[in-house]
């Protein structure tokens, strides 16, 4: 995705960056044009088209807005520049808007850079991007004309984007189609009506691509100048997901902690187990011969038994023998 970028070229500059060499040129509405370091959709760039006079061999150097508006659009409809401002190269032989616009109106977008944004949990921070020499990226476009009520054409364009390359997919999963040298740019912008153009339609993979984090408040459309390419140090934050994460892992690791503390007491009342279970079958094998004494009854020392044993005639008397006597 390109949805916003930094183009502070003069015009009669357009066509040295892109490798248009001795071509014949033509500049159409380039006094619209207004340099800026932060462009948005619907703002008036300089876009190069190849030119249908001259042979075909010249180039023309048109300001157009950014956003594609269809030729088949109703010229009472409020022109959307955010609906179409990119267009994925993957279907743009399939959908209307854009596949009868591949045989004859692709187009050059020159830049000096553009921006993206990193999603870091609820914040999104944006980066800026560009060639490690500085030298302008060189975009492939397609472009359409539009009447409005009042009657005025207007043209309006639309970047292509491909799937990221390795070196950018950490920070989003679509980039723009770059045409990193002069064969790739002739073969876009020269291309028959036939021509198949998969092999430009690629993630730029060169290792010139740099990039780093700038300020998050040229986000607004009116921010604008050179603070918006200004490096600024990030602070990395954490998501509260992996807050979440780490509660979860103390969570599974706790019972295991518990588990541990008591394997101890667990081994001791193993062994007490062990020790009753010895003592029941030790009391069964000897039950027979050892008489157990009843726990309710009292028991006297021996020595003490022995020296309380009394005589025949210390016996206590009873109502029988005293009758007895008596009589």
């Amino acid at each position: 995705m390109c949805g916003r970028c930094r183009c502070s070229i003069r015009p009669d500059d357009i066509p040295r960056h892109s490798n248009l060499g001795n071509r014949p040129v033509r500049f159409v509405d380039t006094d619209r044009y207004r340099p800026a370091y932060n462009v948005s959709p619907g703002s008036n760039l300089p876009v190069v088209r190849r030119d249908t006079g001259a042979n075909g061999e010249g180039a023309v150097v048109q300001c157009m807005k950014w956003g594609l508006i269809p030729s088949f659009t109703k010229s009472t409809e409020k022109p959307d520049y955010y609906r179409m401002f990119n267009a994925r190269s993957e279907s743009i032989g399939e959908k209307a808007s854009f596949r009868r616009l591949l045989p004859g109106n692709r187009c050059l977008v020159v830049v000096e850079g553009f921006y993206e944004w990193k999603k870091d949990g609820g914040k999104k921070q944006p980066y800026y991007i560009h060639l490690k020499d500085d030298r302008p990226f060189v975009f492939a476009g397609l472009y359409d004309s539009w009447k409005n009520s009042e009657g005025e054409i207007q043209y309006t364009f639309t970047i292509l984007t491909t799937s990221s390359s390795s070196t950018l997919s950490w920070l989003h999963d679509r980039m723009p189609v770059i045409l990193g040298n002069k064969v790739s740019i002739d073969e876009w912008l020269d291309g028959t009506p036939s021509s198949k153009f998969d092999s430009l339609l690629k993630p730029y993979e060169e290792a010139d691509l740099v990039w780093y984090p700038v300020t998050s408040a040229m986000g607004k459309p009116s921010f604008d100048g050179p603070e918006c390419i200004k490096e600024i140090q990030v602070k990395e934050t954490k998501p509260i997901s992996m807050f979440f994460a780490k509660m979860e892992n103390k969570k599974t690791e706790k019972p295991k902690e518990e588990a541990e503390t008591e394997n101890p007491d667990k081994i001791c009342d193993e062994s007490k187990s062990e020790t009753l279970h010895l003592k029941r079958e030790y009391d069964d094998v000897f039950s027979s011969d050892v008489k157990k004494p009843n726990v309710e009854e009292k028991v006297t020392p021996p020595a003490k038994k022995k020296a309380n044993i009394k005589s025949g005639s210390d016996k206590q008397k009873t109502l029988f023998s005293y009758f007895g006597n008596k009589g």
